[in-house]
């Protein structure tokens, strides 16, 4: 059983989460996994609503769609029934990667059935699987009650985006088979280590003597539990760490012009992840000039980091190196070519050098930036 708990998940069994309250936390409720005739369940245990998904092996998608939708005060404590017979599905209130019929009116999410075109929206096309259905209708309610805010809040917007973004896209292209890079080359590598593939490997083995429908149910409670727990995960990351590390680049950005006329050094006030963030907002901000420069203090030693921007967030190329006769020099011998009294180091590459002092970091990002 799965226990939920406000910092995180611990394991007891396979129990899931019974109701969300605000923020998401949950009980030791047993998810009732069935097939028409068998239940994991007690006899006497009548839940609320029945959730359908096909039975036979399963995939990421359809196994965190039921964690999700689970998760939602119109599913809390809902019965997953695993079943391919359209009768079963037909009298159940929600059903999930099977039936072929995509309809959130009557909370249909499947998602093969011929014509089948429906993505996310917001600027990403990728083609939705059952999770990102689920994601696309739910996500919004399910992120509200970890912030503890309305669905209607801005900061509830921007993480529904950036969570699928960073988390649901590649479980969706991954289930419509759609490749990561535009190429005819095969990879330079296998990774059989991202979420989709570990979801695959809890399936039963065709080595395993007991193929019974009990054991399959409780091999998808397992992937439940697995992909619900890395989902979770990610949303109190996004909460936690992502979304204010994002509030402080805003700030700095907005304030750069006090820092240097050229508007193209950036001072961090407080060291955080800002890589991705600076590029998300120099694109909604239309920051022009882009920033060249950013400085931070790196308080283990006790010094001043002036890093040069990347041309983007996957490419090593800076905007604007740090010039090229200090590079590989340190300590006094880099403060007498530079001028610039307690210099400490500028890397090879030019991406990235240091200073004892935050005057002399300034200095050295705004000599650069004249050549």
């Amino acid at each position: 059983m799965w226990a939920i708990t406000r910092g995180g998940f611990s394991q007891k069994l396979f129990n899931l989460p019974k109701t969300l309250p605000r923020p998401l936390m949950a009980t030791s409720n047993l998810v009732r996994v069935s097939s028409p005739a068998y239940s994991t369940a007690s006899p006497d245990h009548v839940p609320c609503k029945r959730v359908g998904t096909h039975n036979g092996s399963f995939h990421c998608d359809e196994a965190l769609g039921c964690f999700m939708i689970r998760l939602t005060d119109k599913f809390s404590n809902s019965e997953i029934v695993r079943s391919r017979d359209p009768k079963v599905l037909e009298g159940l209130d929600a059903v999930l990667d099977v039936g072929g019929v995509y309809d959130p009116s009557h909370d249909r999410y499947d998602h093969h059935q011929k014509g089948f075109e429906e993505v996310f929206g917001y600027g990403f096309n990728t083609k939705l699987s059952s999770a990102g259905l689920v994601y696309k209708h739910f996500g919004k309610e399910i992120i509200a009650k970890e912030l503890q805010l309305g669905e209607d809040h801005p900061d509830v917007h921007r993480l529904f985006l950036a969570i699928y973004k960073s988390f649901m896209e590649a479980i969706d292209a991954i289930d419509n088979g759609i490749n990561q890079f535009d190429t005819d080359k095969p990879p330079r590598y296998v990774n059989n280590t991202h979420l989709s593939s570990r979801i695959g490997r809890l399936n039963l083995d065709w080595t395993d003597p007991d193929q019974s429908p009990e054991k399959e149910n409780e091999a998808f409670q397992r992937a439940m539990a697995l992909a619900g727990s890395e989902f979770l995960e990610g949303v109190r990351f996004h909460a936690k760490s992502w979304l204010p590390a994002r509030s402080i680049v805003m700030e700095c950005i907005a304030e750069r012009y006090d820092i240097d006329p050229s508007g193209e050094i950036m001072v961090l006030k407080r060291f955080c992840p800002w890589k991705l963030h600076l590029f998300e907002l120099e694109e909604e901000l239309k920051v022009e000039p882009p920033i060249k420069y950013v400085l931070y203090e790196d308080e283990r030693g006790k010094q001043w980091r002036v890093q040069a921007v990347a041309v983007s967030p996957d490419r090593f190329e800076s905007r604007k190196p740090l010039l090229a006769h200090w590079r590989g020099l340190r300590d006094d011998e880099l403060s007498k070519e530079a001028g610039i009294p307690a210099c400490v180091f500028v890397h090879m590459s030019g991406f990235i050098g240091g200073n004892r002092t935050y005057e002399g970091a300034l200095t050295m990002a705004r000599n650069a930036l004249k050549i």
